[in-house]
């Protein structure tokens, strides 16, 4: 809705797909109520149908291969309860605000800019497991159709595209008429093969891999399968970007907004590491039936060899395996796509002030993938997800810490979430500085700098520099760069909506501030794209001033 807002400055005006909200989805902003008109139930079966995808299973059975049955299951189990433990508060203040994680990282400790470095980081989880998810897929049509390994990674990555330009409003329909299918699809060839087979539990339990030592327990394996397994530890930004459209709990009724908040937010991970083991049991099955071990790893050829359990047709079990495989990989990928492009919005509208709409990032960030792809990363996948979980577990770390210790125990960070530019500090030394030195710390633990107990354990190191600098930090800066100036929304009125003296249009007044440059009430999204302001709003003199018309 346009208000007839005059202003002192020249209007800004957005192109096509920036006022579209079906396309753009508030990709920087607050999501409005007025826009939030799912149930909980649908957006939590939103949220869990995006992780349909075959990286668990792919992950699960390279660590079974490279580790053994032991190491790997104990690595993959203490990373799901990190992974749980770290994901709840996470998903309760992404709910409760209605902020992806982006937004939530800049009022956690980041501050504005600071939090565009976790933007590239979660950017890069998006396209990692986009490319990771569609080398899968090709795999799948490489062996069922013929199609050639270069062409089939172009055709997984382009089908993805339509189905993601249309956001939140298109992916819950999907998520929610596929779920059931992919359901009965996961869960039958595991019964099929205990009941047909019950020795294969033994033939898992015991199976070895690669490593000569993998049937008992070495904590350098352990270690290392669970820092690889920690990789999916920024999950949990997919989850928020879907978990932001929660409604507001219902008087009576807030049981089922926890629920839905639980099973969709941290819960993600319980049928993620199920299906980490999944693999690891289905790859040592496709090893059985004949499968070279450097190939199973690879869903097809576990489903291949799961599936025959329950069709007699070789035929039909493969065309079944590869259907599965087709709808769990569109399923994830149209996530990943998603999020990403809401990451590189959030990014390159803070450093160069432009935001051409968040459709236009989904080709920036499917090409990347695409690009991974064809290089074969799939071949080098353990490498590639431990080194990334460093990083991305001092990210996490580090937001954590604030929202459990800092917020509510010390009471430095504010206790809501400010995610606008006109009351931020650039640069909040508490969460940028402890991801930073975690960062730092456990890549060169990573390396080898700290011997091979430190390169194993290099993710744990991360988690826990991460969380013991952000209030250590805090307590030295006694919080003070949390909030540049406190909120003033519109000071003095009732209204539920608030017309931008920039763009002209009414938003809500969350996603309002008040801008002396503009003398007026300003959205977020144009208080981000202004670039000759030079952050007058918080400079001495100003700060505590507020402009007439947003008193």
């Amino acid at each position: 809705m346009v208000a007839n807002v005059k202003s002192t400055r020249s209007t800004r005006i957005f192109g096509g797909l920036v006022n579209n909200p079906v396309l753009e989805d508030y990709s920087l902003r607050y999501a409005p109520s007025s826009f939030r008109r799912w149930s909980e139930y649908a957006v939590a079966m939103a949220a869990l149908g995006g992780i349909a995808y075959m990286a668990d299973q792919a992950i699960g059975g390279s660590l079974a291969i490279q580790f053994g049955f032991t190491n790997a299951f104990w690595g993959i189990l203490t990373a799901a309860i990190i992974i749980f433990l770290t994901g709840i508060p996470i998903a309760y203040y992404s709910a409760k605000y209605n902020v992806d994680v982006d937004l939530l990282t800049r009022g956690a400790g980041f501050g504005y800019l600071g939090s565009t470095i976790t933007s590239v980081i979660y950017a890069s989880f998006t396209f990692i497991f986009f490319a990771l998810e569609g080398s899968v897929m090709s795999q799948a049509m490489n062996i069922f159709f013929g199609v050639p390994l270069a062409a089939a990674y172009a055709i997984s990555t382009l089908i993805i595209i339509p189905l993601v330009v249309f956001g939140m409003t298109l992916l819950s329909v999907l998520q929610k008429w596929t779920q059931p299918i992919w359901i009965t699809l996961l869960v039958v060839p595991v019964v099929a093969v205990l009941i047909k087979d019950p020795s294969s539990v033994a033939a898992w339990t015991s199976f070895t891999g690669k490593s000569p030592s993998g049937s008992s327990f070495n904590p350098l394996l352990y270690g290392t399968a669970a820092g690889i397994a920690l990789s999916l530890i920024a999950q949990i930004g997919e989850q928020a970007d879907y978990l932001r459209f929660m409604p507001a709990k219902k008087i009576g009724r807030e049981w089922m907004w926890w629920l839905a908040v639980m099973a969709a937010g941290p819960g993600w991970v319980i049928l993620g590491a199920s299906k980490q083991l999944m693999g690891s049991f289905f790859s040592s099955l496709a090893v059985s039936h004949g499968t070279a071990l450097a190939d199973a790893n690879q869903p097809v050829h576990m489903y291949i060899a799961a599936f025959g359990y329950v069709f007699p047709s070789a035929g039909i079990a493969l065309t079944v395996a590869a259907l599965f495989i087709f709808l769990s990989q569109i399923k994830i990928n149209v996530t990943n796509a998603y999020s990403g492009s809401l990451s590189w919005s959030n990014f390159f509208s803070r450093l160069l002030h432009v935001h051409p709409g968040r459709v236009i990032y989904i080709f920036f960030n499917v090409g990347i993938a695409l690009a991974l792809m064809e290089a074969n990363m799939f071949s080098i996948l353990g490498t590639i997800l431990g080194f990334y979980s460093n990083v991305a577990v001092a990210w996490i770390g580090a937001v954590v810490a604030d929202l459990v210790i800092n917020k509510p125990i010390l009471k430095l960070s504010p206790s809501y979430l400010e995610f606008k530019r006109a009351h931020l500090y650039n640069f909040n030394p508490v969460g940028f500085g402890a991801m930073s030195i975690a960062s730092v710390i456990s890549v060169a633990a990573f390396f080898g700098t700290f011997g091979p107990y430190g390169s194993a354990f290099s993710a744990f190191i991360a988690l826990l520099v991460a969380f013991i600098s952000s209030p250590v930090i805090a307590i030295l800066t006694k919080g003070k760069y949390y909030i540049a100036r406190q909120a003033h929304y519109h000071a003095g009125t009732h209204h539920d909506v608030i017309g931008c003296t920039s763009c002209g249009f009414e938003y809500e007044k969350e996603d309002m501030a008040c801008c002396p440059f503009h003398e007026g009430p300003i959205c977020s999204l144009c208080c981000s794209l202004e670039s000759e302001c030079h952050d007058k709003c918080k400079t001495v003199g100003t700060v505590n001033s507020i402009p007439v018309k947003c008193a």
